[in-house]
C-alpha cells in the first residue's frame, strides 16, 4: 500500500489541513546508534545531576517568597501580579517544568522514587498537581514520537480545527495550552493509568502547599502562582517551546532545536534533538553532547529566537496545528498489510 508523503515546504502558501505523513521508524534511535558508534565517549555523559534538586529548591523558595509578598497587597494590585507573573513567574515555573521533565527520565538521582520527590517539589509553584500525570504519558512521547494514538504531544483534530490558521485562533490555542494537553489524554492507547500511589501523593502535597499559601498569604498569592503556571506554558514567548520542539514544514525533520539565550533560564530544553537522541543525559550536559558530535547536529535546522518563532507561529498562516508529523497513518497501513499476508 503506497501512501504519498506530503511535504508542505515553507515556501508553500497553502496551510496544511492534515498532519504530515511520515515513515513509522523514528529518526532518533538511528542517530543515537550512529553517534555512539562514532563517539563512544558520549556514554560518559550518562550520569545523574543532583545539583538540579538544589536549583529546584531555590526556585521554589523564590516563587514562594514572591507569592507571599504579592499576597499581602490588596486586590487592587491584580495588574501588578499579572505583570510579575508574566515577566518573572513564568520563567521560574517553566524551569520547574523542565525539572519535572528531567525527573521523568531519572537524570537527577539514581532511584526513580528520589526523582519523583524532586518532581513533586518542582510542582509546588504550579498550584495544580501536574508532575505524576506528566510522568505517565511522557515516556510514550519518546517511544511513539508523532504517533497520534500514543503521543500526547500531538495536537488533537478538534483543537487543530478550532485553532485554524488565523492569528486569533492560534493565540487562543496557546493561551489555553494547559487545557488542550489534558484534552488529549482520552485518545491515547497503552498509557499507564494516571491515578496511582504517586499521583495521590503529588495531589495531596500540592493541595497542602496551596492551602498553606492561602492561609498565610491570601488569595493574591495563589493568583500569582496560578498566573505564573498559566503563562509558563501558554501565550508567552516561552510557549514557543511547544512549537519549536516538533512543529515542522518538512517531514524529513520533525524535531528542532533552539540555540539561544533563553536556554539559560529554560534549563537547556532547547537542545531537543540531543534530548530525544539521549534522554538519559541530564540537561546540563546536553551542550557537551552537541560539542562532542557536531557533525550530527550542526547541519540540522534550528531556531535562534523563541520570541520570533512565537510571533511567526501566531501571524504566519502557513503554520497550523497540523504542521506536525503523524506516523500512525503508515504504521496502521503496514499493520493491515502484514495482517493480510
Amino acid at each position: 500500500m503506497n501512501i504519498a508523503v506530503r511535504d508542505t515546504g515553507a515556501e508553500s502558501n497553502e496551510p496544511p489541513h492534515d498532519f504530515l505523513v511520515a515513515e513509522p521508524m523514528r529518526p532518533h534511535p538511528q542517530r543515537r546508534r550512529a553517534i555512539l558508534a562514532a563517539h563512544p565517549e558520549v556514554a560518559e555523559l550518562f550520569v545523574t545531576d543532583p545539583l538540579t534538586a538544589f536549583i529546584t529548591l531555590g526556585v521554589v523558595i523564590g516563587q514562594t517568597a514572591i507569592a507571599g509578598y504579592l499576597g499581602h497587597l490588596g486586590l487592587g494590585y491584580w495588574w501588578l501580579i499579572l505583570i510579575v507573573a508574566y515577566f518573572v513567574g513564568a520563567f521560574a515555573n517553566h524551569a520547574m517544568f523542565v525539572v519535572i521533565h528531567d525527573a521523568v527520565h531519572n537524570t537527577i538521582f539514581k532511584t526513580p522514587d528520589a526523582n519523583k520527590w524532586v518532581a513533586i517539589l518542582a510542582d509546588l509553584p504550579n498550584a495544580f498537581p501536574t508532575a505524576m500525570g506528566f510522568r505517565c504519558y511522557h515516556q510514550k512521547h519518546h517511544s511513539h514520537l508523532g504517533d497520534y494514538e500514543y503521543d500526547a504531544d500531538l495536537p488533537g483534530h478538534l483543537e487543530a480545527k478550532l485553532a485554524g490558521n488565523r492569528w486569533y485562533g492560534k493565540a487562543f490555542w496557546l493561551f489555553g495550552f494547559a487545557f488542550w494537553q489534558l484534552s488529549r489524554l482520552g485518545r491515547l492507547k497503552g498509557t499507564v493509568p494516571i491515578w496511582g500511589k504517586w499521583t495521590y501523593i503529588n495531589t495531596v502535597v500540592v493541595i497542602v502547599y496551596d492551602v498553606a499559601m492561602l492561609y498565610f498569604f491570601g488569595w493574591n498569592a495563589l493568583f500569582y502562582l496560578f498566573a505564573s503556571f498559566w503563562f509558563s506554558v501558554g501565550l508567552h514567548p516561552l510557549g514557543a517551546r511547544w512549537i519549536q520542539e516538533h512543529f515542522t514544514f518538512d517531514p524529513q525533520q520533525e524535531t528542532y532545536d533552539y540555540y539561544g539565550p533563553l536556554n539559560i533560564v529554560a534549563l537547556n530544553i532547547g537542545y531537543h534533538n540531543e534530548h530525544h537522541d539521549f534522554p538519559e543525559i541530564p540537561w546540563r550536559a546536553l551542550p557537551e553532547l552537541k560539542r562532542m558530535a557536531p557533525e550530527f547536529y550542526d547541519n540540522l535546522k534550528a531556531h535562534k529566537s523563541l520570541t520570533k518563532l512565537f510571533l511567526t507561529f501566531i501571524f504566519d498562516p502557513r503554520y497550523t496545528l497540523y504542521s506536525r508529523v503523524d506516523r500512525s497513518i503508515l504504521r496502521r497501513a503496514n499493520e493491515a498489510a502484514a495482517a493480510t499476508r
